[in-house]
């Protein structure tokens, strides 16, 4: 039998023909595709022409394109719609993926061709994104280890296979938790204080896990799932149960326990940080970086803690003193945060939800991009998908030409990891012709009954705002070289075009469009968007101290050395200790499930990025503010120019210069969150 991924494509767009891909495929196309990238590798390497930007960097940067295509495909089902099979792949092909992608950096050749080219880049004669393309490639190098010599080099080579297959571990350990639990209610007495729309999602829940009994609703731990019944189970007793479901995963005794795999990932780290040089991880991860040093990212950090230390104890003084609980605890918080916001501004979730439908959000995204932009997005029918609720849009700019193919995957699942992601199939690139990208969102939301519409809490539409701004950096990406485009930038300036995406979802003239009541198709009245408004620096303290204080713990996790003796717990105890962590609030992520931390290396020492791109968001969208108009023409052209279509093409502070005329301030940041 032929296996369709190693076949040209005829489907529309080019997109993997899902129907006919099987898990056993991969294996096979794996093995070739290794093969092929490491055939053009050696010939890149040895060849006897001296090295020039050409035969060497463009030729490695068109290399590996059969590897390149597998690897998307995999790894996106891996992560979306995985299967035993697919895991049991995972952890056979992830260390040898490392292995390859460690034997290419430490090419010996291969590296002396690029520092031969980085050393006289200047009189090379190439323009500045060609020299940006040798300056990077010279630092991943160097970064991988090609610079050590004999020993440390196969040492260095063997940690990166050790470490793929930790990753691999940690992140099925959480998704067999998360899969597993399911609290199943089935007596009114059970689902008492909990909203027709929290049920109906329930209900539909249950009917997708073919749960028989009667009168079921189901409830995971699916932020989509939890927050709600965090929010309005009248039940603690039940309230405590799931949030203790949540924070356990991973540290659940048995197979699936994180404590080993975490501590093994850190040893790596710290050897491998140690073999290039620095005195722990965090000195090495935060060397590529826009804060540059873990000092400046924790001077960050604590300009925000002590305000929002301080709002919060307030805030908790509130709960206290409205329930009449003298030992409020962390499952308590999200319930009577929703009593206190009732009180305070007469607004609930309840009164929200009707609003936000899924459907009609994704005209408001879309409608932003389309002013801003230019862009337009076509829903297609006829496009392979992985799965039936994954719907597909044709993107195309002004003048009609195709931009990429958006696809938007927005429902939980049992099959899929938690939280919320944007990946892609097809990265963008010029390099000999123009390639255009495929570029997926995923979302984790509870999907509405059958024949109703899905509705969103506030905090699942920013989610839907936050991962599109990631979508809209993938597929206006007009850089040549497939190392520069879309995302891959400095990882402290990726959540930038994110974060900032998020600001037009609030504004009245969008919600006066776009939300719409399900039932009656009224737009949100005047005087429901001025209380959101009004709400929206509410609870900021919590939300403020549950994400530092997981920042700080992440940062001081990765300066630590002594990593033999570490007990998770109680370095999580100790740390929070240290900057006073208010009761009855937790950590946003625990460590035994915190994927951002060991899932790769992506965010290791780096979670505090979302609140260093905030500062940038909440400065660069002020810059429409003071135009006077959400969608003024030159900031808008600035933010596509210099930001979402430029890739990593430049220095990112030079790219925040270029659009905004200054660097950032921290002001807006600490009067967005109303703790200035």
């Amino acid at each position: 039998m032929t296996n369709p991924l190693l076949q040209m494509w005829s489907t529309p767009f080019e997109m993997p023909p899902f129907e006919a891909i099987h898990a056993s495929h991969f294996p096979e196309a794996f093995h070739q595709a290794l093969a092929m990238h490491q055939a053009e590798i050696q010939a890149i390497a040895n060849q006897n022409e001296s090295p020039s930007f050409q035969n060497t960097l463009v030729a490695l940067e068109g290399s590996g394109e059969l590897l390149n295509q597998t690897s998307a495909i995999f790894f996106n089902l891996s992560a979306s719609h995985t299967s035993p099979e697919i895991q049991a792949i995972e952890r056979d092909m992830s260390p040898r993926l490392a292995a390859h992608s460690a034997a290419l950096f430490l090419n010996a050749k291969l590296f002396e061709r690029i520092d031969a080219l980085f050393q006289d880049r200047a009189n090379l004669g190439l323009d500045s994104e060609s020299v940006r393309l040798i300056e990077r490639y010279h630092l991943d190098f160097v970064r991988a280890g090609a610079k050590l010599k004999d020993q440390d080099r196969l040492t260095f080579a063997n940690y990166s296979e050790q470490l793929a297959s930790c990753f691999t571990e940690f992140s099925q350990n959480v998704l067999a938790d998360e899969a597993s639990f399911c609290l199943v209610l089935t007596e009114e007495e059970q689902l008492k204080g909990l909203p027709d729309f929290v049920k109906s999602a329930a209900k539909q829940l249950a009917k997708e896990r073919c749960l028989e009994q009667d009168n079921a609703h189901a409830f995971t731990l699916s932020r989509s799932s939890l927050t709600p019944f965090m929010t309005f189970s009248e039940r603690r007793d039940l309230r405590e149960k799931m949030w203790l479901a949540w924070c356990k995963r991973g540290d659940n005794p048995g197979e699936h326990n994180n404590a080993l795999v975490m501590k093994k990932i850190l040893k790596i780290r710290l050897a491998q940080a140690q073999l290039l040089g620095y005195k722990n991880f965090s000195e090495f991860a935060l060397a590529d970086t826009m804060a540059g040093q873990a000092a400046n990212a924790k001077d960050l950090l604590m300009r925000v803690w002590a305000p929002a230390r301080l709002r919060a104890i307030q805030e908790r003084e509130d709960l206290k003193k409205l329930s009449g609980l003298s030992d409020l605890a962390a499952w308590d918080w999200h319930y009577w945060t929703e009593k206190v916001r009732k009180e305070k501004f007469n607004l609930n979730e309840a009164e929200l939800k009707p609003y936000l439908q899924l459907n009609k959000l994704m005209e408001a995204m879309f409608h932003v991009s389309h002013r801003l932009f230019g862009v337009n997005f076509k829903q297609l029918e006829n496009i392979a998908k992985y799965h039936p609720s994954v719907t597909g849009w044709d993107v195309t700019n002004e003048e009609g030409k195709h931009v990429g193919l958006f696809l938007s995957d927005n429902f939980a699942r049992s099959s899929k990891r938690s939280g919320a992601w944007m990946s892609t199939y097809r990265d963008p690139m010029h390099l000999t012709q123009e390639v255009r990208p495929i570029v997926v969102n995923n979302n984790n939301f509870s999907q509405g009954p059958e024949g109703k519409p899905t509705l969103l809490s506030l905090d699942d539409a920013r989610t839907l705002f936050h991962e599109f701004g990631h979508g809209l950096h993938g597929l206006l990406s007009q850089v040549k070289y497939p190392r520069l485009s879309g995302t891959s930038v400095l990882r402290d300036f990726v959540e930038f075009p994110s974060q900032v995406y998020e600001n037009w979802l609030m504004q009245p003239q969008i919600l006066k469009e776009f939300a719409l009541h399900e039932e009656t198709g009224e737009p949100m009245p005047d005087t429901l968007i001025d209380k959101i408004l009004a709400a929206q620096t509410f609870n900021q303290g919590f939300a403020t101290v549950e994400y530092v204080s997981s920042a700080l713990v992440d940062l001081a996790l990765h300066e630590t050395v002594d990593i033999e003796h570490l007990d998770f717990q109680e370095f999580e105890f100790n740390t929070l200790e240290s900057i006073q962590m208010p009761p009855a609030i937790g950590m946003r992520h625990r460590l035994p499930h915190f994927s951002h931390l060991f899932s790769s290396n992506s965010y290791a020492s780096a979670y505090y990025v979302y609140m260093w791109a905030e500062v940038l968001d909440a400065d660069g969208f002020d810059a429409f503010l003071e135009a006077g108009d959400i969608f003024a023409k030159e900031p808008a052209k600035k933010l596509y120019e210099h930001i979402y279509s430029a890739g990593n093409r430049q220095d990112p502070m030079k790219a925040y210069v270029a659009f905004r005329g200054r660097e950032p301030t921290v002001t807006p940041l600490l009067t967005k969150r109303g703790l200035y």
